[in-house]
């Protein structure tokens, strides 16, 4: 049977696996659903038409599914959807869709810091990380092993991709394609080599995403040719043919680096 502390507030339409932990006045809503071995500490707020999956821990005053800062939102049914092993801690928010049936969904194993904030419909990956004060717009993607610094700004409709970083303080308004670091204000600054190395990259695997990067940003071509270029002349790899494609689907438009021809 799930540990509930005599001050949490717990609906009764709620579902909790028996293992589940809520801490002194928690508050669980209406058609919540908690999987195992999750632990709402003290004071946390899991609002209506949330679902967290197993071993998940969420800290102090975090709040997850409250309704989008969307005034056009009418208390819809829409949901939250989080999948195991996340942290979310101290003051972090995420906010459920805003239209009838639409889902802010979170992954696995990722790791929200004190203050961060995804917005309504944000798609969230796997083993990504939000520093404190990070705070993403609505319909945010962020793909898998990203990084988003400490009081970063992501525009609406943005994508970050896989093994992506940006810098502290930096914006995006634009997409920021696969394993680069964004810094200042779209500024595709470089590759996210040390994020690389540390999740398996070997030096081979990195000299080819350099190589692409420095075409894409540092030949001078634009871009559509620097992707033809790519795609015909380079050696086939599946973390170029990622790059290519993010950007050939961005409906953004992607950052620039320093010294490009689209700076």
């Amino acid at each position: 049977m799930a540990e509930i502390h005599p001050t949490a507030f717990v609906h009764p339409s709620a579902r909790l696996a028996d293992d589940v932990q809520i801490g002194p006045q928690a508050f669980i809503d209406a058609d919540v659903i908690i999987g195992n071995r999750t632990r709402i500490m003290h004071g946390a707020h899991i609002a209506r038409w949330t679902t967290l999956g197993s071993d998940n821990c969420i800290y102090p005053g975090a709040f997850i599914g409250l309704d989008p800062q969307d005034l056009g939102y009418k208390g819809e049914q829409a949901f939250t959807v989080i999948g195991d092993g996340n942290v979310m801690r101290e003051g972090f928010t995420v906010h459920r869709g805003n239209r009838e049936g639409t889902s802010t969904v979170i992954g696995d194993n990722n790791y929200f810091m004190v203050n961060s904030h995804v917005a309504h419909n944000c798609l969230i990956g796997n083993h990504i990380i939000l520093v404190n004060g990070a705070l993403l717009a609505g319909h945010v993607e962020v793909g898998d092993h990203a990084i988003i610094s400490g009081n970063c700004q992501v525009h609406q409709f943005v994508r970050i991709g896989p093994f992506a970083m940006m810098r502290g303080g930096s914006g995006a308004s634009k997409d920021i394609p696969p394993f680069c670091i964004n810094d200042g204000l779209n500024w595709i600054r470089s590759i996210n080599t040390v994020g690389l190395r540390r999740n398996g990259y070997d030096k081979s695997r990195i000299r080819t995403i350099k190589q692409a990067f420095k075409i894409i940003f540092r030949s001078g071509m634009t871009l559509d040719k620097a992707l033809e270029y790519l795609a015909v002349e380079e050696e086939e790899s599946e973390d170029v043919a990622c790059l290519i494609d993010f950007i050939r689907s961005s409906k953004r438009g992607i950052g620039s680096g320093r010294g490009s021809s689209r700076e």
